[in-house]
């Protein structure tokens, strides 16, 4: 054991922060991309105040074409794109622009299937009482959803940890970069076995603490 620490102590401490700074970063930065797209999309729903059917139908059908793209094609295809926004294609900071990418459309069909949880007739009586959009997004819509908003964040932080060991695969870092070059390519089974421990671990601790907290958002449950 202390042997094994010596040689890949470093290696797996650094592969286990580089997958929580792009998982983490990503899924910040792709509910920053996805909130106005999913309120572009629920806003702009048959019923709705802000009803669109021809935008809806077409901005649908580019969410949904952006979600249909399999990870490990879209971080090649968008590796110039990648460049040019991030100053280099390889590496967990240059991960962070295709993961959030890869993920924007996906976040966007969640919120907007929570936001389609609340009441309408709260919305219409903040409306009749004048509201601003602002104060409706804010305080009604993503007040209200808010737990389901996060478990939807915890889907897509747990998600974007298998993207990023996908991105391990082209020189992005990582638990999975290193799951690969040590446990695939040179026959070491401890690592792989330790990465892939380590992931497991980042998705039970994650998944829990967002459970606890939408719980705790939850204002059905507060007395």
């Amino acid at each position: 054991m202390t042997r094994f620490i010596e040689s890949y102590g470093s290696l797996l401490a650094e592969g286990f922060a580089d997958s929580l700074y792009m998982a983490g970063l990503s899924t910040v930065f792709s509910y920053i991309l996805g909130l106005p797209m999913g309120l572009a999309l629920y806003c702009t729903r048959p019923g709705r105040a802000w009803e669109n059917k021809k935008f809806n139908a077409a901005f649908g059908w580019i969410v949904n074409i952006l979600r249909s793209f399999p990870f490990i094609i879209l971080i090649v295809y968008i590796s110039p794109l990648t460049r040019l926004v991030t100053g280099k294609a390889i590496g967990a900071t240059a991960a962070i622009f295709p993961l959030t990418v890869g993920a924007a459309p996906f976040v966007a069909r969640m919120l907007e299937n929570s936001f389609a949880e609340v009441d309408k007739g709260v919305i219409e009586a903040c409306q009749c009482m004048g509201a601003s959009f602002f104060t409706i997004v804010t305080k009604v819509l993503i007040g209200e959803s808010l737990p389901s908003i996060i478990r939807g964040a915890s889907i897509t932080f747990i998600t974007l940890i298998g993207y990023s060991a996908i991105a391990g695969a082209v020189g992005a870092g990582g638990l999975g970069d290193i799951a690969i070059r040590y446990g695939y390519h040179r026959r070491v089974e401890s690592v792989m076995a330790v990465s892939v421990t380590l992931i497991i671990l980042i998705v039970c601790v994650a998944q829990t603490a967002c459970d606890l907290w939408a719980k705790k958002s939850d204002k059905r449950n507060i007395v």
